[in-house]
């Protein structure tokens, strides 16, 4: 066997393993956790006041 064989045959094996992801699965896995952190996460009173605000003004210039 050579190693172009070689080479192809363990590509074969990770992509019948399951995982979609392959070498990138750890990325992955570590991007959605730090999503999923940060959706998770209270919004401060004062941009939640400021939100607030916006979408108050919004009809106004709607009318206009």
């Amino acid at each position: 066997m050579n190693k172009e064989t070689l080479a192809g045959a363990a590509g074969r094996r990770r992509a019948n393993s399951g995982d979609p992801l392959g070498a990138n699965s750890e990325i992955g896995r570590k991007l959605k956790q730090y999503y999923d952190e940060l959706v998770s996460d209270n919004v401060p009173d004062r941009f939640a006041q400021l939100l607030r605000q916006l979408e108050q003004a919004e009809p106004a210039q709607k009318k206009d």
